[in-house]
């Protein structure tokens, strides 16, 4: 998968040390992986959760930070959304960002 883009990430960790390698190693997960459907997905991250519009939240460090992808299937490209706290991911609409 072609993911868009791992500067947002980056600038995470920089601020957020805690989550530098969970990132890291998503990163490389998600980029090594093929996911054609939510049901994928969900075969590797069992706590992810799968939204409409073909958003999914991802739970990193433990629930303590959320991430927020759009994932196109057909293309193989995921962007991300969202990254934050779980205080931020409370305050912002998931369904719309």
């Amino acid at each position: 998968m072609r993911i868009i883009a791992k500067s947002t990430l980056r600038d995470f960790w920089i601020v957020h040390k805690d989550c530098e390698d969970q990132l890291k190693s998503w990163y490389d997960e998600a980029e090594k992986s093929n996911w054609t459907s939510p049901n994928e997905i969900k075969q590797d991250y069992a706590t992810a959760s799968i939204l409409q519009d073909n958003r999914v939240v991802f739970n990193i460090k433990g629930n303590s930070y959320r991430m927020i992808v759009k994932i196109n299937y057909k293309f193989g490209i995921i962007w991300i959304r969202f990254i934050g706290t779980h205080g931020e991911y409370d305050k912002i609409n998931a369904f719309t960002i």
